[in-house]
């Protein structure tokens, strides 16, 4: 299905005039905002959008129109609680059969066969399905067959801006596996206004319509299975997304002339035939044909508040179906390709080298395996092109993928994680937090020299479990046509190191204390970091002592432990539990500061020297810094020739 978050759409009221509202969530629950922030809700007894009230644990009606100001006393931004939000879909499944519950169940997010939907799955193959055309009594659309049947299946199309069409889509992505082309019929009436049809399902009544017009269902069954391959109906005027006429896919069996319907689509055909656009109709049959699961997070289904955007506009069954406002949406990621079985080539990231990642070669798919059969990595070339035009970033995009996942839990723990997630190059996880954005320019690896992600870096390359998976990927090309990358670790360990014998008084009861400074000229990633301080003091838990990277990240060395001791004469290491964890991956190139005070009276003492050492892998060698070169490190495997 289709998820929405805080897009601004406009909704048609019943007994008052279209209205702008900020959206958010999918065709089984969805909250709406005014454009100022108020919650309100469609009052069917009105036919017009009220604000919203709490009610125990619900949200209902106020009875007031959004045409007067609001009632005294409601605040912003109100919402269900997680509970009530599942009452309300489990509401919205009562009455289906159980085929149909297993086909859209409330966990749509969950691949549950190896990764993909359970259900007939048609991914492979010559494909024909059935596209029929309504118009409500209300609302009509100037969009005919013929338009349609060129947006779908003809070749080189690109009226509206769009792409191509959905047939050459699915053609490029699934590297020619998937012929897909649509017969399409109509436009028919539909018996009752359109108001009518966010409560009652048009499907039957539309399909009901084409077998009267004499459409043969067998024609549309390419297995000989006497179930229909696919089944769309476009419904006139934008897709309105409220109720049953959100833009979705479901199961529903209808049976005409021994052949049976399985799953369908349900979308806005648009006012007129220049609204076409392919992106909805081509994320919804994905569902349909190929029984991939959503890469988004529905909201509050997953037992937090906590909203994520999933793999955002990076992948069509993420919002990149969303791109170029429907017209150009992102392809298929190759995570999906591969489960779809579209994906000849399989290159084995595990051995160490160099790599070369061409843009568009859906038919290829660059992994690494990590120690669980059902958890990897995949890299692919994204770089802004051909279908990947519109997205928000450009370069080389590494996915931590795993089929027993889901693109509901944010959380990146070991047992809630996504099934698909892109570690964003900015470190930032934009798309885990809140879902600050669909995506943004720093998503993507760019031009990088020297080491880009390993075990220690943000993002890092960590099995979900926090043991290290030994992936190292280096010396990233610039975005284009072919993206070269190193995979493992080339470069001979370095170490970085600096020395300071300040012989600073440190003042006493004074916060702002004393502050000295090392230069590591030397470039590369912090790996692991040694702090050895040698201070002169009466009563060190007094001290508070604080290290400073060139990036302005800081880190607590002593926090006032060791009461009236003497001394403190030691050596602070990154590999120890809790000791200078926020220093990993920082650049190491700039100024370390050293931070010193003193938090109470009578005991006062000197910084006499401190070190700093500095180990990475990616060292600018020319650098005139101390440097020493080190034997290579085990990177957690076996180092191969």
């Amino acid at each position: 299905m289709t998820g929405i978050y805080g897009e601004i759409l406009t909704f048609p009221q019943q007994s008052g005039p279209d209205i702008r509202l900020r959206v958010f969530g999918s065709h089984d629950y969805s909250r709406y905002e005014t454009i100022s922030g108020f919650t309100v809700i469609y009052d069917h007894g009105l036919g017009q959008f009220c604000y919203a009230m709490e009610s125990g644990e619900d949200l209902v009606s106020t009875g007031v129109s959004l045409d007067h100001s609001p009632p005294e006393g409601i605040v912003r931004h109100l919402s269900e609680p997680n509970r009530t939000v599942g009452n309300v879909v489990e509401r919205l499944r009562r009455g289906e059969s159980a085929e149909a519950r297993s086909h859209h169940t409330v966990n749509r997010t969950f691949g549950p066969n190896q990764g993909l939907l359970n259900g007939r799955r048609l991914s492979i193959g010559t494909i024909r399905g059935l596209t029929i055309l309504v118009n409500f009594s209300d609302v009509v659309s100037t969009t005919t067959a013929a338009h349609v049947a060129h947006m779908t299946n003809g070749p080189n199309y690109t009226l509206n801006g769009n792409a191509s069409s959905v047939r050459d889509y699915f053609l490029t992505v699934s590297n020619g596996k998937l012929d897909y082309t649509n017969t399409v019929v109509g436009p028919y009436t539909l018996s009752q206004p359109r108001a009518f049809y966010m409560t009652q399902l048009l499907v039957e009544e539309a399909l009901g319509l084409a077998v009267a017009d004499g459409v043969d269902l067998s024609h549309f069954d390419s297995q000989g299975e006497g179930i229909v391959d696919a089944l769309n109906i476009l419904y006139a005027g934008q897709s309105v997304y409220q109720g049953n006429l959100w833009p979705h896919n479901s199961f529903l069996e209808l049976t005409h002339g021994g052949v049976r319907t399985n799953l369908y689509l349900l979308t806005g055909l648009g006012r007129n035939p220049n609204e076409l656009t392919i992106g909805t109709f081509c994320h919804e049959n994905g569902h349909l044909l190929c029984r991939f699961p959503d890469m988004y997070d529905y909201g509050s289904r997953d037992d937090d508040d906590q909203d994520s955007a999933g793999i955002g506009r990076y992948c069509l069954m993420g919002s990149g179906n969303h791109l170029d406002f429907g017209r150009s949406p992102a392809p298929v990621c190759a995570y999906l390709r591969d489960l779809a079985g579209w994906c000849d080539n399989v290159i084995d990231l595990n051995t160490d080298g160099n790599y070369e990642s061409i843009h568009g070669d859906y038919g290829t798919v660059m992994k690494y395996r990590s120690s669980k059969p059902n958890e990897y990595f995949v890299v692919e070339n994204r770089t802004r092109q051909g279908l990947d035009r519109a997205l928000p970033a450009s370069g080389l995009a590494v996915y931590h993928c795993d089929i027993f996942g889901s693109n509901e839990y944010q959380q990146g723990s070991a047992t809630r994680h996504y099934q698909c997630a892109l570690l964003q190059a900015d470190g930032r996880r934009d798309l885990e937090n809140d879902a600050r954005n669909q995506g943004d320019s720093e998503d993507l690896f760019a031009q990088v020299s020297g080491i880009a992600l390993t075990s220690t870096t943000n993002p890092h390359t960590r099995e979900w479990d926090m043991r290290d998976s030994g992936l190292i990927l280096a010396d990233i090309s610039a975005p284009a046509d072919m993206m070269s990358f190193t995979v493992g670790a080339t470069s001979p360990t370095v170490t970085a190191t600096g020395e300071s014998m300040p012989n600073l008084a440190i003042p006493d009861n004074l916060a702002g204390g004393i502050t000295d400074a090392i230069v590591i000229a030397a470039s590369g990633v912090v790996e692991r970091i040694l702090v050895k301080v040698d201070i002169v003091h009466t009563y060190i838990g007094d001290l508070l002592i604080e290290l400073s990277a060139p990036s302005g990240t800081r880190d607590v060395l002593h926090a006032r432990q060791g009461g009236s001791q003497d001394d403190l004469l030691t050596i602070y290491d990154s590999d120890q539990p809790g000791e200078l964890n926020a220093m990993i991956g920082q650049p190491m190139q700039g100024i370390w500061t050293l931070h010193v005070s003193d938090r109470a009276g009578l005991d006062t003492g000197t910084l006499v020297k401190w070190e700093l050492t500095i180990v990475s892998t990616s060292l600018d060698r020319s650098a005139d810094s101390q440097i020493a070169v080190s034997a290579p490190v085990p990177r957690g495997r076996p180092v191969r020739s």
